[in-house]
């Protein structure tokens, strides 16, 4: 008799060589309903399947071993997306944020405020959207998008979004610009009342999209495949991002906007590090463990914790810039230099003397707003830390099989343990 070196994993044969099985199994009549026939040999203790430890039971060949995929290689294919992407889900939420503090500055006469705000939105608006061009390759690509208006695809309406967005603030930035230059730079001759006459349809139109702005990247990184990215999108992604969005612009504003009008910003900055910490804390709980390790891990990990301390520094100096600022309202008030100028002249050198202040104000004033400058910068990079590491996380849980089935599995014994077992989804055993 022949051997092989797997014979080592054949179990013993019993005495009399082995015993040849009937059609009705081992033992009790052969019947349809005898525990050797089809009902009953397919079931428990009998059948084909062979049982018992006498040399009948066929031994596995190889050790049980932890599924991972095939060949090693990767189940969800990670997306081609780099820093471009992660610069335009910034740069987006800030630009949002910002049309809304200066709709809302023009409303209660903040015009430091308002021209800050304004010029943030635009600028945000133009850098973020040549990022993005600049990861689809050609400009045309962007503008074959326009094409059609699908509403099921967050892709599509992100443009017809960012477009209309773009207009209303690129009409209002025109307006201040011209402001600001004393109505000489821009050659627009009769035209001006009728520019100077759609600033507030046009900052209506662009307060409009603001919100849709900052949200809609959180609903399309939710749609898409990828583990860490979906799980977030069904548990919070987008009350993540809008709050990461209102602490942007708040913070933003801070820093280039004078002290005595940013209450607002400040106000709106403190809301949106409450509602960030709070919704990625209730979002990582109702995730699964294995969709949120890629956000604790490696660099994405660390971006996010970068973000967790640059916010709760900037929420400390906010508050305290808040409180200083109604303690000390009377010496942050200004005179003489009033108007459009002054609150220029103020938005971009700080604190300024103006006519009427008593000159000992001036290390109050430069105290807080420095404070102002310091904070806000802190809450703004805090927010860039958090898409960034949100983007990076998603695209670090492709990488591993096991952040794709575990949570899966997961989700089929919840379904099954539920009685849910006669959908597509989960079959029934």
């Amino acid at each position: 008799m022949s051997t092989s070196e797997y014979d080592s994993y054949r179990p013993p044969e019993p005495e009399g060589g082995r015993r040849k099985r009937r059609r009705g199994g081992r033992g009790g009549p052969s019947g349809p309903d005898g525990p050797g026939g089809r009902r009953g040999g397919r079931g428990r203790g009998g059948g084909w399947k062979n049982r018992g430890a006498d040399g009948n039971r066929e031994m596995p060949m190889v050790e049980d071993v932890e599924f991972t995929s095939y060949y090693g290689r990767p189940i969800v294919k990670a997306p081609p997306w780099g820093d471009e992407i992660g610069t335009y889900l910034f740069l987006g939420g800030l630009a949002g944020g910002s049309s809304l503090l200066g709709f809302g500055a023009q409303l209660t006469d903040r015009p430091g405020l308002r021209i800050a705000s304004r010029m943030t939105a635009l600028a945000a608006t133009g850098i973020g959207g040549a990022a993005l061009v600049a990861d689809l390759g050609r400009p045309e690509r962007f503008l074959n998008m326009m094409r059609v208006v699908k509403v099921s695809s967050p892709m599509s309406l992100g443009t017809w979004i960012l477009s209309g967005f773009g207009v209303g603030s690129g009409v209002t930035f025109a307006i201040e610009l011209d402001r600001i230059t004393g109505e000489k730079l821009l050659p627009l001759g009769p035209l001006r009342k009728v520019l100077h006459a759609l600033e507030t349809p046009a900052a209506v139109e662009s307060a409009f999209f603001a919100t849709p702005l900052a949200v809609y990247t959180a609903v399309l990184l939710g749609a898409t495949a990828v583990p860490t990215w979906n799980a977030a999108g069904r548990n919070g992604l987008p009350y993540v991002f809008v709050s990461s969005a209102s602490m942007a612009a708040g913070g933003a504003a801070m820093a280039l906007a004078p002290v005595a009008e940013t209450g607002p910003a400040r106000l709106l900055a403190l809301t949106g590090t409450a509602g960030e910490a709070y919704a990625m804390s209730a979002m990582r709980k109702r995730m699964h463990p294995a969709e949120v390790d890629p956000m604790d891990d490696g660099e994405p990990g660390n971006k996010l914790h970068r973000a967790e301390k640059l916010l709760i520094a900037g929420a400390i100096g906010a508050a305290a810039v808040e409180v200083g600022a109604r303690v000390f309202a009377k010496k942050l008030a200004r005179s003489g230099a009033g108007g459009v100028t002054g609150a220029i002249a103020e938005a971009v050198g700080g604190a300024g003397e103006s006519a009427g202040v008593g000159k000992r104000s001036w290390k109050t004033r430069a105290v807080l707003r420095g404070l102002s400058v310091v904070s806000g910068a802190a809450l703004a990079a805090a927010s860039a830390y958090t898409r960034f590491g949100v983007l990076e996380a998603g695209i670090e849980s492709t990488k591993d099989p096991r952040h794709v089935v575990e949570p899966q599995r997961a989700r089929l014994e919840e379904r099954r343990a539920r009685g849910i077992t006669d959908d597509s989804i989960t079959t029934g055993r």
